[in-house]
């Protein structure tokens, strides 16, 4: 957004979170620099010093401030990049000849059923076009470990961990009002507009699903290929156990 006396467009550093419910509430908005560790670092330690439990994962895009500050403030937490991002990052080292055919492989990936026919389908690119598009290869395996890490969540969950489309959407409508405007006089006074849009879209958002799943997630039962292991169904028939005991 253009606001102030600045030249160029402000960032607004912008953090959605999940109740154990599944509802989806906006965390933080904030201006700041797109790159900046700094910036980051200031809303996680504001949302630390408010109380937030830091969730088990964090889905952000591809901008390295973001993941040093969440490494730093939050260094066991596992972390999700945007496959969305990650093949428009792709493609746009690829010549425009190419696109379609390459689209259709690098889309396939994510919707994979499990881990390992997803860096199948991986390999399968980079053999495709090792040779001749060494640039767009070298996109798709950089930070590779953290484009797979949903595999570790349950499958009903992977269709609000692939991409950040949770923070995208709602930025569709606010950008038309920010658009129109085209520039604000003052920082805080967009920044207080656009708090308030994402207040009032959030009333409307969906559930994720399964929240019945979450609580389990929270307390770390881990789970392979979208599937609770057989030591993570043991420890959560334990748990229930306990709770039966308890009551």
């Amino acid at each position: 957004m253009k606001a102030g006396i600045e030249d160029r467009k402000r960032a607004l550093l912008t953090i959605v979170g999940a109740l154990s419910t599944g509802e989806k509430i906006v965390l933080a908005c904030e201006s700041g620099e797109r790159e900046s560790k700094e910036s980051w670092l200031k809303i996680l330690r504001d949302l630390k010093h408010r109380g937030l439990t830091f969730p088990r994962l964090t889905v952000a895009d591809g901008h390295l401030g973001i993941w040093a500050a969440v490494g730093e403030i939050h260094p066991t937490g596992a972390e999700q990049r945007c496959w969305n991002h990650k093949i428009t990052n792709v493609l746009n080292d690829l010549p425009r000849r190419i696109q379609p055919q390459a689209a259709e492989l690098l889309k396939a990936m994510p919707y994979a059923e499990t881990k390992a026919e997803c860096e199948r389908r991986r390999d399968e690119f980079v053999q495709t076009y090792r040779r001749t598009e060494k640039n767009a290869v070298d996109t798709l395996l950089r930070d590779w470990d953290r484009m797979v890490t949903f595999y570790a969540f349950p499958q009903a969950h992977w269709i609000h961990l692939r991409t950040t489309n949770i923070v995208e959407s709602p930025f569709a409508s606010v950008r038309l009002r920010t658009d129109a405007s085209r520039r604000y006089k003052r920082v805080e006074g967009a920044q207080a507009i656009i708090w308030k849009m994402l207040r009032v879209a959030e009333q409307s958002w969906r559930k994720l699903n399964a929240p019945e799943l979450l609580p389990l997630v929270a307390s770390g039962v881990p789970f392979t290929d979208g599937r609770m292991t057989r030591s993570g169904k043991a420890n959560s028939n334990r748990n229930h156990q306990s709770e039966r005991t308890a009551a």
